[in-house]
């Protein structure tokens, strides 16, 4: 098995490095207004923010091509801005309003887009991983060069339905990308002390997966990783696995008061790991970009996050009758 550490930072060019910026400091903006949303009382449930770990999955996307697809869990608004998704429609399904994506009905943690490829956030831990073979699966079928990111947490590595899927994909040599966004606490308990063996990628060893471990709060270095794994996943070569080191700054969900850490070490990664700190100090020393530039970028995000939460504030509740929708696909035979 191919293991290795990724270091080098690829080339990238002004309007790329500017593109990471914005659309890592729209999720971190969004999900600051959520969590805003939700102790005002508009999203009720739960609510997984991803505050901390925009450059995993930006740095991912940046190696995407139309018709790929991607399924994650709970903690998925990220993913669902990173791949284009309007983010008044996932403000508006936060709330449960009949604006957002699943017109109010799924929440938070499960929320779609047939025309973006986004396969769900799923609350059943672990239970987006098969699924995310599955739909690699289809693409081996139909021999359309697709790659499906099929996202997880380091808690949901030690779910016996992964090492199934790992399994089935590497004897069907399917074009699946199984990332595992390693926040280090899970739901509230540190890698070390719930997991055996601390690499997680070399996992996938026992099935002959090639994998790496990747620093997830550098969008370059996450970046130059996907590139590989794309490039071995639509080669026909089968699975590959990504451990992608990262932190979360707040708890669990919106309800974890987050003890198992202290403030220090929060506050360390905040101030020398922040991921979008990092990108903005590159665009300035490496002048790409001014203070002024960075602040109309900031002004610009704030405005498209506010306008989001006004129109999710606006848009009507589902009515009664939308209960008996969208229970069955309608969907027509294609030809293979």
């Amino acid at each position: 098995m191919a293991a290795r550490r990724t270091t080098k930072k690829p080339n990238v060019s002004k309007e790329e490095l500017l593109g990471y910026y914005r659309d890592m400091l729209l999720i971190r903006r969004f999900e600051e207004k959520a969590g805003q949303l939700y102790g005002m009382g508009l999203i009720g449930g739960f609510c997984h923010l991803y505050i901390g770990q925009e450059a995993v999955v930006v740095g991912l996307e940046a190696a995407t091509e139309e018709g790929d697809k991607r399924i994650t869990s709970y903690r998925d608004h990220g993913h669902m801005l990173a791949c284009g998704m309007d983010p008044k429609g996932v403000m508006a399904e936060l709330t449960g309003r009949e604006g957002g994506y699943s017109k109010g009905k799924g929440g938070s943690m499960h929320m779609f887009s047939k025309e973006k490829h986004f396969y769900g956030g799923h609350g059943i831990v672990g239970a987006q991983v098969p699924l995310g073979a599955g739909l690699a699966f289809a693409d081996k079928y139909n021999d359309n060069s697709r790659v499906t990111f099929t996202y997880f947490g380091d808690g949901a590595a030690n779910q016996g339905q992964v090492y199934e899927a790992f399994n089935m994909a590497a004897l069907w040599d399917l074009p699946v990308i199984f990332v595992i966004e390693n926040n280090q606490y899970a739901m509230g308990t540190a890698q070390q002390r719930s997991t055996s063996s601390q690499e997680i990628y070399k996992r996938g060893a026992a099935f002959g997966i090639p994998g790496e471990e990747v620093d997830g709060m550098d969008v370059l270095a996450v970046k130059a990783a996907s590139e590989k794994a794309v490039a071995h996943c639509r080669s026909g070569k089968g699975p590959y696995i990504l451990e992608v080191k990262t932190y979360r700054y707040r708890g669990h969900s919106m309800s974890d008061p987050a003890k198992y850490r202290t403030r220090e070490e929060v506050q360390k990664m905040r101030e020398e790991r922040d991921p979008i700190e990092s990108v903005r100090q590159l665009l300035l020393t490496g002048n790409h970009a001014t203070e002024d530039e960075l602040k109309a970028v900031d002004k610009e995000i704030k405005d498209i996050v506010n306008e989001s939460a006004e129109f999710a504030k606006e848009s009507p509740e589902p009515a009664l009758e939308e209960l008996w929708t969208d229970i069955y696909a309608d969907v027509a035979p294609q030809n293979a």
